[in-house]
């Protein structure tokens, strides 16, 4: 009887910690990317002796001993996914954590909200743990903008043109159009066109002005039956000053001359080249890209986000604020966003817990009853007890 006992306080033990469990997971159905626990239970006996001493073989007893908690099973299924707004808060779609590192230390982490620091590493609000990207060999580093924040100039080089110089006009001009030199200064210059006259039919007299009014270069331009002669259809002007440049004029993309009264239609479709800039933006494209975008219109692809996936989750420890750690025991490989096989990283989105509230109050309810009936189990014991001692001094 005293054996009974402590075979129902061992289930007494055992689903008071089950409780724990469950009240863990309900307290954090609203912490973004929680994992729950499931819980579970295993028998425990003894052999020989009712439980007393140890015999091997055919003839030794076998007797239960009670309950006791199981390992913790942590539930890796993925949460759902919910927008932020937040360029840089990310989630997994799939397989796959992605990879911190602080302190000399790698953790994991399914989701995060990161920015970048003061000292220009992407890191996750609250921890500081920098996240990681893969560099040339496919190893995790950490990223750092800090020699990221300005864009360097780039001269002009190239003007296109398009769509129709009326052969009719007596004149037309493309005006406002932004050219820079090799140290981000900016020219506005304006592309004047004048027919030769009837002594060379199709050539225009293609004049470049700063916005000053003063004169750049000068150079002919030549059609053949409406369209551009292919051996002039490139125009190069060079310009003097302490940054001199030489700036092509392309007129081969489908530049046109036919009549269309004093009115035409020709523009500078592209110019390359660009002032410096600062960085403005820090993003995760779809790919899984950190891309930095700046002031003056550039974009640079600084990276691909880190994420391990790892071939058992369920050696990694939970560690507090949705962080896991790996002792070295657990196989995976680093892959980018998208890889066969792997998660697809996504930014401006937090994944939800995994938590589900109608499970976790139905173990509740199993767990509630499980105790009660332990306890009654002492209960009864207890009782059977007191009897056994009453019958002390009865004849």
């Amino acid at each position: 009887m005293l054996g009974a006992i402590y075979i129902g306080l061992s289930g007494m033990n055992a689903y008071s910690k089950g409780l724990q469990t469950i009240s863990n997971n309900v307290a954090n159905m609203n912490t973004a990317g929680f994992k729950a626990n499931t819980v579970s239970f295993r028998d425990s006996f003894s052999q020989g002796g009712g439980g007393l001493t140890f015999q091997s073989g055919q003839d030794s007893e076998q007797s239960g001993t009670g309950v006791h908690i199981g390992p913790d099973n942590v539930d890796f299924r993925q949460g759902d996914l919910r927008q932020t707004g937040n360029d840089l808060d990310l989630a997994i779609q799939g397989k796959g954590f992605l990879t911190l590192i602080g302190e000399g230390q790698t953790y994991y982490a399914r989701t995060g909200e990161f920015a970048v620091d003061d000292k220009g590493f992407i890191s996750q609000k609250g921890s500081g743990y920098k996240l990681a990207v893969l560099d040339a060999s496919g190893q995790a580093v950490p990223l750092n903008l800090d020699s990221k924040r300005t864009s360097a100039p780039v001269a002009t080089t190239r003007i296109s043109f398009a769509d129709n110089l009326s052969s009719t006009a007596t004149d037309a001009t493309v005006s406002n159009v932004n050219v820079f030199d090799s140290t981000g200064a900016k020219q506005v210059w304006q592309v004047k066109f004048q027919p030769v006259g009837a002594t060379a039919p199709g050539q225009w007299t293609v004049t470049v002005t700063d916005q000053a009014g003063a004169t750049v270069g000068t150079s002919t331009l030549k059609f053949l039956g409406g369209t551009v002669d292919p051996s002039a259809s490139k125009l190069t002007i060079t310009t003097a000053g302490a940054n001199p440049q030489s700036v092509e004029l392309d007129f081969s993309s489908g530049v046109t001359s036919f009549s269309s009264g004093t009115v035409s239609t020709l523009r500078a479709a592209s110019v390359d080249g660009s002032a410096s800039g600062t960085l403005t933006q820090v993003t995760v494209n779809e790919d899984g890209q950190v891309k930095l975008t700046y002031s003056n219109g550039k974009t640079e692809l600084a990276g691909a986000v880190a994420i391990a996936d790892f071939r058992n989750p369920e050696q990694l420890e939970r560690i507090g604020n949705g962080l896991f750690e790996s002792h070295g025991n657990g196989e995976y490989r680093l892959t980018a966003s998208g890889s066969p096989g792997g998660g697809k990283l996504v930014s401006g989105q937090i994944e939800a817990s995994n938590v589900d509230l109608a499970h976790e109050f139905g173990e509740l309810i199993l767990i509630q009853r499980g105790f009660q009936a332990s306890s009654q189990v002492v209960s009864v014991s207890n009782d059977m007890i007191q009897q056994l001692f009453a019958m002390r001094g009865q004849g």
